[in-house]
């Protein structure tokens, strides 16, 4: 019985799709305040591996944990959720 421990995903937009094979996902989570019971934005980039450079600026994806790839790179997109509308 080998137990598989399943990956983190995470549902956010990406902010830059400059680099090759690369785009950076913003991750966006509300937290309360712990003080003043405020409803805060919290935000996070991850820099994530794009194959086949399909998703670009503005889409909406979901991301999921991997080894590393790189210094900075340890998330792999997996699914596009939503194109970004083209203005």
């Amino acid at each position: 019985m080998s137990e598989t421990k399943s990956k983190r995903t995470q549902v956010g937009r990406v902010v830059s799709d400059k680099m090759d094979k690369t785009v950076t996902v913003l991750i966006e989570r509300r937290v309360k305040h712990p003080m003043y019971d405020k409803i805060i934005v919290r935000s996070s980039k991850y820099h994530a591996h794009n194959e086949n450079n399909e998703v670009k600026a503005g889409d909406l994806v979901e991301i999921q944990e991997c080894r590393p790839i790189a210094k900075t790179k340890a998330w792999v997109v997996t699914k596009l959720l939503e194109r970004a509308v083209a203005i």
